[in-house]
């Protein structure tokens, strides 16, 4: 099986900025099994739908949602078996609990960490 472990949530103020980090771990993730895992960031607002803030692939390329783009750079490090999220310029609507997603295509899989809390607040 497989583990996501996020970090680098908590408390900051408007125009702060945050790095979240999402470390792998587990037979799925075993030896160079994670370079093959696309992997996202996500997050859920009180109220609201879990909804994708970024996006990396296999090959690295990215996506954002609008909302982020220009403020949030998502990253991998395929030998630490981790994904980053950037977030600068954080505003309160930004304030969610964030995921982080690995997603195998050939097989349909998806594994979700517990998620981490981002407050943004003066």
């Amino acid at each position: 099986q497989g583990q996501l472990v996020e970090s680098g949530g908590g408390l900051v103020q408007p125009g702060g900025s945050l790095r979240l980090s999402c470390a792998a771990s587990g037979s799925i993730f075993s030896g160079t099994m994670f370079r093959i895992y696309a992997m996202g960031w996500y997050r859920q607002a009180p109220g609201k739908e879990r909804e994708l803030v970024a996006g990396i692939s296999t090959s690295g390329s990215t996506n954002y949602a609008d909302s982020v783009k220009g403020r949030f750079t998502i990253s991998r490090d395929n030998a630490k078996k981790t994904v980053y999220l950037q977030m600068n310029n954080l505003k309160p609507e930004d304030a969610a609990v964030y995921y982080c997603n690995a997603y195998l295509a050939s097989i349909s899989s998806s594994t979700w960490g517990q998620g981490t809390q981002v407050t943004v607040s003066s």
